[in-house]
């Protein structure tokens, strides 16, 4: 299945408490188990003010439902192609 990072643009992500991080990833599951199984969110990077969230997915559409529904900005949703990692070099 494809995978897609999606970019978040939320200002002051980085100061968010553990609490309102945990409310936020309820609410993505929830809309997840609603959307069924063929949207599957990996896990999530959080840095100052974006958070980019690597998902799996049919459709790049599907992914902008769940965050349409979540209520979460989606300012970009890109395909990943491929990944490196510094095992690349060794190839």
């Amino acid at each position: 299945m494809p995978q897609y990072v999606i970019e978040r643009e939320m200002p002051g992500a980085g100061s968010l408490t553990p609490d309102d991080l945990r409310s936020a990833s309820q609410k993505s599951c929830s809309v997840l188990h609603d959307l069924g199984p063929d949207v599957q969110w990996v896990h999530s990077y959080v840095t100052d003010d974006k958070i980019y969230c690597i998902y799996r997915a049919p459709s790049a559409d599907l992914i902008q439902q769940h965050a349409d529904t979540a209520g979460f900005p989606a300012n970009s949703i890109s395909e990943i192609r491929t990944t490196i990692d510094p095992t690349t070099a060794e190839r």
